[in-house]
């Protein structure tokens, strides 16, 4: 390498969901290009699948993964977690503290001020959303966000999207900024089969509010009660939901009709379904989308978030959130579609997402933004000992 190797320390909560595939595919992407990268993480979430993720990635990192307990609303113990951050952080000496997500991002600021490093230290930050999705208690993790953001040398955005809803929220930002969109690897580009047996529609993700799994479920109740054909429903995933989204599908009579199948990789969900659907009311740039495109999956999605940036030139394509009845619609054009016109279709948004969303593109962009911080940290220092 021609330019100095990076001492970089990642932070975040749960070990889920797509901002963990995002801190997985960064510091895998970092340590192949020399770096020496370090994990702290949630240990009470995850699950087995987070376990083996961890034990995969290990040997790439030089600093190390780290896990312990970490709360997902705001609580006391925060400070005993920042505390341990701390200790991290002086022990490894990081030329970078990066984090992720609403808790990551308080942890790794607030932990690089008490271990006495914010002078030598980049301290970045990719929310991911988080605070910013908030409904309740909204204006009170803005005041947290506006407050930490002052301890930033570094704002990253995974979509134009959520870096115009930062700006917005903070009202002013006196860091450096950079889009740095999710991206795959070549690998993920080959398409998926779909057996004859499988259910004509997919859903893959967190059974959560903000996914909009209950507009699904409504929209499959109003095919079944137009009465022009019955489609079944694959659910792939877990959540706080699950049980709600239970219910439903029992209120509307369509037990037999969806299967929950628990949490899968996603190119094994894939073959379960033959159209994937993603009604999300709230999105940054969700990998789902960029996923099922790359394995020229048919796609309906709400136009929420960055999904329209994952869209390109077929935006128009995008459906509003929360209207069942134009999900019912969309979902039973997209089962009356040629085959030859639904492949068409599937090649040109593959061939766009190829060309826009690259993990490698991704890294180079993060690796940029981190070097930038730097220097003018440095330079900052060398102004301060000639004043």
């Amino acid at each position: 390498m021609s330019e100095k190797s990076l001492r970089i320390i990642h932070v975040l909560r749960a070990p889920v969901g797509g901002l963990f595939r995002h801190v997985v595919d960064l510091a895998t992407g970092q340590a192949k290009l020399g770096h020496q990268v370090g994990l702290i993480a949630d240990s009470s979430t995850g699950g087995e699948p987070a376990s083996r993720m961890f034990q995969a990635i290990s040997p790439l990192l030089a600093l190390g993964v780290e896990r312990f307990p970490m709360r997902r609303p705001p609580h006391p113990r925060d400070i005993d977690a920042i505390v341990r951050v701390s200790r991290l952080v002086r022990r490894l000496r990081p030329d970078v503290l990066h984090g992720h997500g609403s808790k990551g991002g308080l942890y790794a600021r607030a932990a690089c001020f008490l271990a006495g490093r914010r002078q030598t230290t980049a301290r970045a930050y990719t929310p991911h959303g988080g605070s910013f999705h908030q409904q309740p208690f909204h204006s009170l993790y803005m005041c947290v966000e506006r407050l930490a953001a002052s301890c930033t040398d570094v704002l990253f955005f995974e979509s134009d999207y959520i870096a115009a809803e930062v700006a917005k929220g903070l009202r002013e930002i006196k860091g450096l900024t950079r889009v740095a969109k999710n991206g795959l690897r070549p690998d993920e580009f080959a398409p998926v089969a779909t057996p004859a047996d499988a259910a004509e529609f997919l859903y893959v993700g967190e059974l959560s509010t903000h996914k909009g799994v209950d507009t699904l479920i409504k929209a499959l109740a109003l095919i079944h009660g137009g009465g022009l054909c019955a489609p079944h429903l694959a659910i792939v995933g877990s959540g706080r939901e699950l049980n709600r989204v239970a219910a439903l599908v029992q209120r509307f009579n369509l037990n037999r009709y969806v299967s929950f199948y628990g949490v899968l990789p996603v190119r094994e969900a894939f073959p379960l379904g033959r159209i994937v659907v993603a009604p999300s009311r709230a999105e940054s740039l969700p990998y789902l989308v960029l996923e099922a495109l790359a394995a020229e999956k048919p796609l309906i999605a709400t136009d929420v978030g960055g999904v329209g940036e994952i869209f390109g030139p077929h935006r128009d394509r995008l459906i509003p959130r929360d209207r069942a009845d134009l999900l019912a619609e969309a979902m039973l054009r997209a089962l009356a579609r040629a085959p030859e016109a639904a492949q068409a279709e599937s090649l040109a948004l593959k061939t766009w997402v190829a060309k826009h969303f690259s993990v490698d593109a991704m890294v180079g962009e993060v690796l940029a933004g981190y070097r930038e911080a730097l220097a003018a940290k440095g330079a900052e220092k060398r102004a301060e000992k000639h004043a």
